[in-house]
C-alpha cells in the first residue's frame, strides 16, 4: 500500500502545530489508506501454527485535519481500541448483520465515554475527532497480529448502500471507492 504523498502533505500542514509536535516525538508516520499517523508499539515474538504473531499493539493519532480521520475498514482480526488522551473520538461501527452504533471513546467516563472497546473481525470501522476536538491519542491491540492482508479499505457508494441510515456518516469516513482501493 502505497502512501498518498500529496493529500498527507495538505494534511499535515493543515494539522495544528502542538499536534504535528507530538506525531514527531513520539516516532510517528502516515497510516497508508486509513489515515492518521502511527506507530507499532508491540510485536509478539510468539507465533500461531500458521506463521502470524499471536498479538500486535501500535499508537495512532487521529486529528482535525483533511487526512486526520479513521478512514471505514474491516480487519479478519479482533482490534481493541484504547483511548490515550487528547479529545473525543467518534467511532462508527457497522456490523455484517446490518446493525450499527457509534461509540466514543474519551476522556469523560461519567458522559459516556469509552476507554476502550473491542471491535470483532468483519466490522466496518471508521472514526474522526468529535467536533471541536483537535486530536486524539488511540492505541490499538490486534489478535492475532495485523497483517496487510488481514485489512480491507471500505468503499463509499457499496457501504452506504448496504446502511443507508448511516450515509452522511460514510460520506465523511471514506476516501477512495472500491474500484481504486488496495485489498
Amino acid at each position: 500500500m502505497g502512501l498518498r504523498r500529496g493529500a498527507m502533505e495538505t494534511g499535515w500542514a493543515a494539522m495544528d502545530a502542538d499536534v504535528r509536535g507530538l506525531v514527531e516525538r513520539l516516532g510517528m508516520e502516515p497510516i497508508p489508506v486509513e489515515g492518521g499517523w502511527f506507530r507499532v508499539t508491540w510485536r509478539s515474538e510468539e507465533k500461531l501454527d500458521d506463521g502470524r504473531p499471536i498479538g500486535g499493539a501500535i499508537l495512532a493519532l487521529f486529528a482535525d485535519s483533511p487526512d486526520g480521520f479513521s478512514a471505514l475498514h474491516r480487519l479478519s482480526v479482533t482490534e481493541l481500541w484504547h483511548f490515550h488522551r487528547g479529545d473525543p473520538f467518534e467511532l462508527l461501527l457497522l456490523g455484517p448483520d446490518g446493525r450499527s452504533e457509534t461509540v466514543v471513546l474519551g476522556p469523560a467516563v461519567e458522559d459516556g465515554h469509552l476507554l476502550q472497546v473491542t471491535v470483532p473481525p468483519a466490522v466496518w470501522m471508521g472514526g474522526r475527532v468529535a467536533d471541536g476536538g483537535t486530536y486524539a491519542l488511540i492505541g490499538t491491540t490486534t489478535a492475532p497480529a495485523f497483517t496487510e492482508d488481514a485489512f480491507e479499505a471500505g468503499g463509499r457508494a457499496e457501504l452506504a448502500a448496504a446502511y443507508p441510515d448511516r450515509a452522511p456518516e460514510i460520506r465523511r469516513l471514506t476516501r477512495l471507492e472500491p474500484e481504486t482501493r488496495p485489498r
